[in-house]
């Protein structure tokens, strides 16, 4: 049975997210199918190279983690 986008709207809020858990799991099983452009390498490559100069520039994870949910 194949649904639409549009048909996952009349499911309850819970039975959306396990859709999109479901999903989103399928997808990270097969990370190497998954394409990434030209302009997302680009950008990478640009931000590893401001890391390799500058690599104390920037916040640790969990003082991120922190200030994200210290500001909810």
């Amino acid at each position: 049975m194949k649904i639409s986008a549009a048909d996952t709207l009349d499911l309850p809020i819970s039975e959306r997210i396990q859709l999109v858990t479901e999903i989103w799991d399928g997808i990270a099983e097969c990370p190497e199918k998954i394409e990434i452009t030209t302009q997302t390498k680009a950008l990478l490559a640009k931000r590893l190279a401001n890391h390799i100069v500058n690599p104390d520039h920037g916040s640790p994870w969990d003082e991120v983690k922190n200030r994200i949910l210290s500001s909810t």
